[in-house]
């Protein structure tokens, strides 16, 4: 198997989700509001996936949407791939990428409202080599480091506060100590991709999460925002305040009771006709780096990838979208208490913490996913570096995610101006209950 580093990143995460004015009308929803729903009206989303798909910018893309915990609407356009294949549907496998990371957030969510962790309990408490660590004193160019003032916690692996780094954005020689240490972010091909180095092997996450600890840091803990690790190493940290597997925890505390039976970190050679093809935009053409009849999915990962390990379908990442909107519950069975989402939604940066030059300048985050403030207040979600998206807003009912597969994310501005199709269409529908 081939360990390359992810060639895109999820910058686009969860942006503008709630800025658009005139919806607080869309908080209630009514009979009117029922109808919208039924008919499928949102025009602008279905407009511009098939745009996407008719100008062959991407081979499918699709769209679901629902309100509060109800029943989604599902907007489809295009292929599995350029080739011959099926149509894209709710059951379509995505690579998903970052946006396991609120999935693994709000694992660990659940571990402290059981008790077993608190969120600003040290990481040295259950990974032994986090007890010591030193920050770098010139990132950019030495590995001389100083003590660390204060102790990483969980708050700071759910935020990307740690002073961790992450191979797809860190730079100078802790990029190198990284690459030789096999702290990767995930997979991508299983072919050499130009101009993206890859490593030594993958370890085990046990391991992983000892040499992260044995690694200097770039930053104070708690002190700045650097997109990070953190959520992988959370895995481990779940493994241990759990006492089972971190991809068995995932199985049976979230996946199993929302019936997400298409959610995996290693697609069954049996689903593998589900799952779309992952291509590289280069020069304008789409170019197929990672067939999904011959994916490198279909191979057993190192480990369970908290922050970018996941293939599901469309239909499952709504489920656990539509469990949050439910505050922890959906379909009568309680996945987390209501008070633990809340937490989770909530946001969790260290006070005075620096987001200068950030992704989420001027913005919060929780656990593993951005949330808003001010007038995008009750937002939370994030993204995934082969153009994925997903989120809600609890404060207007909404939920909403986005699908197709290419390569870096930046190329196209498909995952922010997503919202912005699904808010146009929804201030539609609450001018329309408020002419009705």
């Amino acid at each position: 198997m081939r360990h390359d580093r992810l060639n895109a990143v999820d910058r686009r995460g969860f942006l503008g989700l709630g800025t658009l004015l005139g919806l607080g009308a869309l908080a209630a929803p009514s009979p009117l509001m029922a109808m919208l729903r039924e008919a499928a009206d949102w025009p602008t989303v279905s407009k511009n996936i098939h745009s996407y798909v008719d100008t062959r910018k991407v081979a499918g893309m699709m769209a679901t949407i629902g309100w509060g915990t109800d029943a989604p609407v599902n907007l489809t356009a295009g292929h599995l791939s350029l080739d011959p294949s099926p149509e894209v549907n709710a059951d379509t496998l995505w690579r998903l990428y970052s946006m396991t990371k609120p999935i693994t957030g709000m694992a660990a969510m659940m571990l402290i409202g059981d008790g077993k962790m608190r969120l600003d309990q040290p990481v040295a408490d259950f990974i032994p080599e986090f007890a010591d660590m030193r920050v770098l004193t010139d990132p950019a160019n030495s590995l001389d480091s100083v003590p660390a003032k204060n102790p990483v916690t969980i708050r700071n692996l759910l935020t990307h506060t740690a002073g961790l780094g992450y191979s797809i954005v860190t730079k100078g020689p802790l990029l190198q100590a990284y690459l030789d240490n096999g702290i990767l972010p995930g997979v991508v091909s299983r072919q050499p991709i130009p101009g993206f180095e890859g490593g030594a092997e993958v370890p085990s996450l046990d391991e992983f999460a000892r040499r992260v600890g044995g690694l200097p840091l770039i930053a104070e803990p708690g002190t700045k925002w650097s997109y990070s690790i953190g959520l992988d190493v959370m895995g481990r940290v779940i493994e241990v305040a759990s006492g089972m597997d971190f991809g068995r925890f995932l199985q049976t505390r979230i996946f199993d009771p929302l019936d997400m039976t298409s959610t995996f970190f290693q697609v069954p050679e049996s689903e593998a006709h589900r799952l779309a093809t992952n291509y590289a935009v280069i020069g304008g053409l789409l170019i197929p780096i990672d067939p999904g009849k011959n994916s490198i999915f279909l191979d057993k990962p190192a480990f369970p990838f908290g922050g970018a390990g996941l293939v599901g379908s469309a239909r499952d990442y709504d489920r656990f979208l539509a469990m949050l909107m439910g505050g922890g519950t959906l379909d009568g069975t309680e996945v987390m208490s209501r008070a633990m989402v809340d937490l989770g939604t909530s946001n969790l940066l260290p006070d005075g913490v620096d987001l200068t030059g950030t992704w989420v300048a001027g913005q919060g985050f929780g656990a593993g996913g951005r949330v808003g403030l001010g007038p995008r207040a009750g937002t939370y979600g994030w993204a995934g570096a082969a153009g994925t998206v997903g989120g809600i807003d609890r404060q207007r009912g909404l939920r909403a995610s986005g699908y197709t597969q290419y390569m870096p994310s930046e190329v196209y501005p498909f995952q922010g101006a997503f919202y912005e199709w699904v808010y146009a269409d929804a201030a539609a529908m609450a001018q329309a209950k408020a002419a009705a």
